[in-house]
């Protein structure tokens, strides 16, 4: 279309190299608009070799050059993002363009609040056994406060956290881009009232329940770009 047409001259020679058809399902398998993709495609081949963004649609990059990103790089759950939306068989998280572009399609304004609640679920299943438990929690506690392997929260300090915090401030909250600066989530009294069948862990519904009562948590507006 003209609109496409548009978007490609006015970003350049490395988005023309996007197939019609393939910027066609893109669209209609992300919930990203055309010149959001033609974006999305110039920002991953500039994450690559010069010598290899004429194939970007068939190359991946490296996790350590995903993590360059400004979005990413202030994001506290950086390496969980990563780890979740590769789908590199050799579990080093690299990206190829439609590993990055469900990334950012998720992340989008216009992507469905239980699309974001099953990819946060996924990000806060650190262990990645299908459910949330105590370890997945002190995990994010953890980054979302910074602490690195050396400086662990005691634990006295993470049971407190856990069972007082309810809103923690940081100059990126989950999932956001520069300008938000609170994240707000569920309490764990919340958390404890939804765990319906009583063993002890979260599922990927009973999760979702904690979101829709929680919308602060839900509103988060994803990387900004």
């Amino acid at each position: 279309t003209g609109e496409a047409e548009a978007a490609r001259a006015a970003m350049g020679g490395s988005a023309s190299l996007l197939p019609r058809e393939a910027l066609g399902e893109y669209q209609e398998l992300t919930f990203l608009s055309k010149q959001e993709i033609l974006l999305a495609y110039k920002r991953f081949s500039e994450l690559l070799p010069k010598e290899e963004r004429e194939n970007a649609c068939s190359a991946r990059v490296p996790k350590s050059r995903i993590l360059t990103l400004p979005e990413l790089r202030a994001n506290p759950f950086q390496h969980r993002i990563c780890r979740v939306f590769s789908t590199s068989y050799d579990g080093d998280d690299s990206m190829s363009f439609e590993d990055f572009l469900d990334m950012l399609s998720v992340f989008s304004d216009s992507a469905t609040s239980d699309i974001k609640s099953h990819y946060a679920f996924r990000i806060f299943d650190f262990d990645d056994d299908g459910t949330l438990d105590r370890k997945d929690l002190e995990k994010l506690v953890n980054c979302l406060t910074g602490q690195g392997e050396e400086s662990r929260l005691s634990n006295a300090e993470m049971e407190q956290l856990i069972q007082n915090v309810r809103t923690i401030r940081r100059g990126h909250g989950l999932l956001h881009g520069p300008g938000h600066t609170e994240l707000t989530f569920p309490s764990p009294q919340i958390l404890e009232e939804s765990d319906i069948d009583k063993d002890g862990t979260i599922n990927l519904p009973e999760f979702q329940h904690v979101v829709s009562r929680s919308p602060d948590f839900a509103r988060y507006g994803g990387l900004q770009w």
